[in-house]
């Protein structure tokens, strides 16, 4: 039996196209053209940069980007390089007349990326290369492309002489793909930097092209499952591998290891999810649309279970799950090892909490001599709520790169740093102005790559937004 967790109803609301009534402001090819090759250059820059966790380079970057935010006429007052251990954080705040009456707008990337071997790619990562569809590296979908679009948008807006009405703030942050302590450095030390009405993750969310090229949705995070990673350690007094043991710290953590493999956390629903299934199925003319309608209709429907958990980018919307992800064990290879440890890395569905997944993993273990330890500081928080500002604003600058696309809640199944940010008491929505074929999602992945078109697209949506949000009312 699902396990289902309510949430309010205005969540429903997304299911409907909300109006464009805002104005908002012509923007011209030319202008277009302009920032497109700026946001390409800072691109390639970007990318050519292995900011990855433990190397060291993020506030290479920072710096970098702060530089740009300089030559734009920002004042040093506005710029704030933050260090923070091996990496750091940048914010820098727009600041607006001030006639809306409105608090400021946080809009948030990361600088750092997942690591890349470039033994295992067709291309470099850590170059940007391009075919006549697509560049090519690591962090052109996660999260390098947002860092350079809202860059370039800053840019843009400051030398047209846009003044907005309200502040706009932009927040990098430096490890949001390792242990997110920055945007804990910034919610606990530097809030009075950062605080805002809401907040716009541009990670995650966007849009979905069908092997047409057609947009068929377009989606919003209004929700994340706790990100918690534990380690999993079984312990031995060792000895010498010529005189082997039945008991064995890897014998032992394997036996785990499987009993983890065989274990299916339950289904659980909300409304979001509901809605996400509901609103997904009419696109996908096959199995998985039909399977998702059934489920939306009935989360009991087992068979409609077993269709979207044989999809891995579906299991995460339904459950809670946990997956082994590094193994560590032995000290030489003439010894009994006398420790070996796993760590899990588990996603955890709104509504429980990471002591309680905790406790669930050691019953699964079945082994009560296995050591387990949470890494890290595992953040917790609930869904944000409807904003009706945020949706007619989207559904207006959706227009003017596909008209008509239904948007979507959805619950993230990774983390973004808009998880801390909730927990912070500031409400945050993950969106992008990407849209591409779910096929050619390979973030975190080999070979990761972002449609060319992608630039000028997300140019208009930003420009657009920003007008919509922080212009001038007519």
């Amino acid at each position: 039996m699902p396990r289902r967790f309510p949430l309010p109803n205005a969540f429903l609301l997304v299911m409907l196209l909300v109006s464009p009534t805002l104005p908002s402001a012509e923007i011209s090819q030319e202008e277009i053209a302009r920032y497109s090759k700026l946001a390409e250059e800072l691109l390639r820059d970007g990318v050519n940069r292995k900011t990855v966790a433990g190397a060291g380079h993020v506030p290479a970057y920072a710096i970098f980007l702060a530089h740009q935010f300089q030559r734009a006429g920002f004042p040093d007052e506005d710029i704030h390089l933050l260090p923070h251990g091996e990496t750091a954080s940048l914010v820098v705040r727009y600041r607006g007349d001030g006639s809306s009456k409105l608090q400021s707008i946080l809009l948030s990337s990361h600088m750092d990326v997942v690591g890349a071997d470039p033994r295992d790619w067709e291309r470099h990562p850590f170059e940007l290369q391009e075919d006549d569809n697509f560049y090519y590296g690591r962090g052109v979908l996660d999260n390098k492309f947002d860092v350079s679009l809202l860059t370039t948008l800053f840019v843009w807006l400051k030398a047209e002489g846009f003044v907005p009405t309200r502040d706009l703030i932009i927040a990098f942050t430096g490890d949001e793909e390792s242990y997110q302590e920055t945007v804990q450095h910034l919610t606990s030390e530097f809030r009075d930097l950062i605080d805002a009405e809401y907040a716009l993750v541009v990670d995650g969310g966007g849009g979905a092209l069908d092997d047409n090229g057609e947009a068929f949705q377009y989606q919003i995070g209004f929700a994340e499952k706790t990100y918690a990673t534990f380690n999993m350690t079984a312990r031995n007094r060792g000895g010498h591998s010529s005189m082997p043991r039945p008991d064995n710290a890897i014998f032992d953590l394997a036996a785990a290891i499987q009993r983890l493999e065989m274990h299916t956390f339950p289904v659980e629903t909300n409304e979001i999810t509901l809605t996400y299934f509901a609103r997904t199925a009419p696109f996908l003319n096959n199995e998985v649309g039909e399977a998702m309608a059934r489920f939306a209709a009935d989360p009991t429907d087992e068979a409609a279970i077993k269709t979207l958990r044989s999809k891995p980018e579906y299991v995460g919307t339904l459950s809670t799950t946990c997956i082994p992800t590094m193994l560590e064990a032995g000290h030489a290879e003439n010894a009994l090892p006398r420790s070996a440890t796993a760590t899990v890395n588990c996603r955890i569905f709104p509504g429980h909490s990471v002591e309680a997944i905790k406790q669930e993993l050691q019953v699964i273990a079945g082994n009560p001599d296995l050591e387990w330890s949470v890494v890290g500081t595992p953040v917790s928080s609930d869904a944000s709520p409807f904003n009706p500002e945020l949706m007619e604003a989207v559904s207006a600058s959706l227009d003017r790169i596909y008209p008509g696309v239904p948007v979507i809640p959805k619950m993230i199944s990774g983390t973004t740093d808009g998880a801390y940010f909730r927990a912070a008491g500031i409400p945050s929505y993950s969106l992008t102005g990407i849209f591409l074929n779910p096929a050619d999602s390979y973030a975190h992945g080999l070979n990761e790559r972002v449609r060319k078109a992608s630039i000028p697209e997300s140019l208009i949506f930003w420009r657009s937004m920003i007008n919509l949000l922080a212009g001038p009312r007519e």
